[in-house]
């Protein structure tokens, strides 16, 4: 049976903790990016972006070997009690690790507007750089940083492919938005169903997207004031 309010519920879930938990890594990654220049800095900008380009399967069943019983990580987390394979931490996971480089990117985007001169004028009166950090570069990137966030989580909330491979399609455990309507095509009486999922995924992610819309007009316009 497929409950289309479970998978809603989980949807939500998912989507809010792989945003919450991705965006400190991908603030690292962004700003790093954004400030900093190195040798493979290249390399590991492709990395990061390697998931956008993929397909979805492909990143699943990577995710499927580093994570499965026998690979490096998931044999570790398995012997903690901490299973990801068909779980509801592997649909996180999977939903964190599809939506990371859209978070970097965006992330990158607002970090690269922020002039590094307010920066040096911080440093330079004795600021510490995690303070100056704090106190000028993320308010002044502030609402490209909310607008990751709200691109992060649209792309976590319809994640499908990797998903699908990495936490199974269990009723009420991994049974996303996205698997629940593929689950419900094969239904003969699922139609009902499938009408109020789409409706929902719709309303959920063109309002995350409505979110980031503004977001980025309003950094642009702080640009504009800054540059005037």
């Amino acid at each position: 049976m497929v409950s289309p309010y479970a998978a809603i519920l989980l949807s939500m879930q998912v989507a809010v903790v792989a945003t919450a938990l991705g965006l400190p890594a991908a603030m690292g990654v962004a700003w790093v990016l954004a400030r900093r220049r190195f040798p493979g800095k290249a390399l590991l900008a492709a990395l990061v972006s390697a998931p956008l380009v993929l397909p979805p399967v492909v990143t699943g069943l990577v995710l499927l070997r580093v994570f499965g019983r026998t690979g490096p990580f998931g044999a570790w987390l398995d012997a903690l009690g901490v299973p990801v394979v068909f779980s509801w931490l592997g649909a996180m996971v999977a939903a964190l690790v599809v939506g990371f480089p859209l978070f970097v990117l965006t992330l990158r985007a607002a970090f690269e507007t922020v002039d590094p001169r307010y920066e040096d004028v911080s440093r330079t009166l004795g600021v510490p750089p995690a303070a100056t950090w704090r106190r000028i570069t993320l308010p002044l990137a502030g609402p490209g940083v909310l607008a990751a966030i709200s691109l992060a989580f649209a792309r976590a909330l319809g994640e499908f492919g990797a998903t699908a491979v990495l936490a199974g399609n269990t009723e009420g455990r991994t049974r996303t938005i996205a698997l629940a309507v593929y689950t419900l095509l094969e239904t003969p009486d699922g139609e009902g169903r499938i009408r109020l999922l789409v409706g929902a995924s719709m309303v959920l992610s063109l309002g995350a997207l409505a979110a980031f819309e503004v977001l980025v007009r309003r950094q642009r316009r702080r640009l504009e004031l800054d540059d005037a």
